[in-house]
């Protein structure tokens, strides 16, 4: 009877410890990452590959540098780390999978690194259906709006965005064809059940520029961190996005950070994208240094040392949304990699648990 016993006890023993190692060798396969890239055209299905100007290292992560070429896509959550000039641009081959688009994410997309990325679409320079982060990176979006119609267009189309980190991003949408609703910046829900935590916009120590003739920028919300509204004067956040002080929607949206004092060899917003007249101008590119018209000057710049902390917030009622050529199929909003370290931290426990548990089994 002992023996029989013994024998039960090894055997859920050793039933517990192959449970554990499997939750550990199978947990990863859900983590956070880009199932599929198409880059130019090309579509990639496994990380560890590159070409001219671009390495995709891992599954959530691609490095641009010196990247001018066609447009690029990402089916699932992606880091985007920037160094040097680089550009994208709307492929217009009728079999495309990105038509309308300089990049498109069916995820979370974070800008980050020294570099300068401009991308340019019919419909938008950056489609994010989710949460879009520009964090210390100088970014260039426009939408052309060619052969478009009863669409909004807009420089970026997400679920909702941040910028920080001393980030600049210039944001146009531009055109007039039939039903065309242009934007800046546009913030929709793309039917993920974000709610009330979804479409805002919000900016710390960092710099916006947002010009298109529906709206700068438009969103259900949105704060300011240690920056502030230099265009429109008295500018706020409105039930349509950011209005002007009598209660109108702005064409155009400058945010500059809330300084006390410039920089050695600045001026108080001469030198920020937008400042000054708060009207387009022409200037070069900062990312294919060639001329182009826009509601810009060189976003480029050195960043301002924020010296104060000042937070404005305010939640607003929801804005039209636009529809999309594909569905979204990611199922959350959180930013990349937001679980790996739990998830790094529990598969350690597992493992040494199963180690523990076949190791009594042995000795029973």
């Amino acid at each position: 009877m002992f023996a029989a016993e013994s024998y039960t006890s090894r055997h859920y023993i050793a039933i517990v410890a192959m449970a554990c190692l499997c939750v550990l060798l199978g947990g990863p396969s859900y983590a956070a990452g880009a199932e599929s890239l198409i880059i130019a055209g090309a579509t990639y299905c496994e990380p560890g590959v590159s070409g001219p100007g671009w390495a995709w290292t891992d599954a959530d992560h691609l490095e641009l540098d010196g990247y001018a070429g066609g447009a690029i896509g990402a089916d699932g959550d992606l880091v985007l780390t920037l160094a040097g000039q680089n550009s994208v641009t709307e492929s217009h081959a009728p079999d495309a999978d990105i038509t309308l688009c300089g990049m498109e994410v069916w995820g979370s997309l974070t800008l980050r690194g020294t570099g300068t990325l401009t991308a340019t679409g019919s419909q938008c320079g950056i489609h994010v259906s989710q949460a879009l982060v520009v964090d210390g990176c100088t970014v260039d979006a426009r939408a052309d709006v060619a052969n478009i119609t009863d669409e909004a267009v807009a420089g970026v189309i997400a679920g909702d965005m941040a910028v920080r980190g001393g980030g600049r991003i210039v944001a146009a949408g531009a055109g007039s064809g039939a039903g065309v609703r242009a934007y800046g910046v546009y913030l929709q829900d793309a039917g993920l059940g974000d709610g009330a935590a979804g479409c805002r916009l919000s900016v710390d120590a960092s710099w916006l520029d947002a010009a298109g003739a529906d709206g700068g920028a438009a969103c259900t919300g949105g704060s300011l961190v240690s920056a502030r509204f230099v265009t429109p004067a008295g500018g706020a956040f409105g039930a349509s996005g950011v209005m002007d002080a009598a209660g109108v929607v702005a064409p155009h949206v400058v945010v500059e950070p809330d300084v006390a004092t410039p920089p050695a060899g600045e001026t108080d917003g001469s030198d920020v994208p937008g400042c000054g007249a708060g009207e387009p101008s022409a200037d070069a590119n900062p990312a294919a240094g060639e001329p182009t018209t826009g509601p810009t000057t060189n976003p480029a710049l050195k960043p301002a040392a924020a010296t104060t902390k000042t937070t404005t917030t305010v939640t607003k009622t929801t804005v039209a949304k636009a529809s999309k050529p594909k569905a979204a199929t990611a199922t959350s909003a959180a930013l990349p990699k937001t679980a790996d370290n739990n998830w790094i931290a529990a598969s350690v426990t597992l493992f040494l648990l199963g180690t523990m548990l076949l190791a009594a089994a042995c000795r029973c």
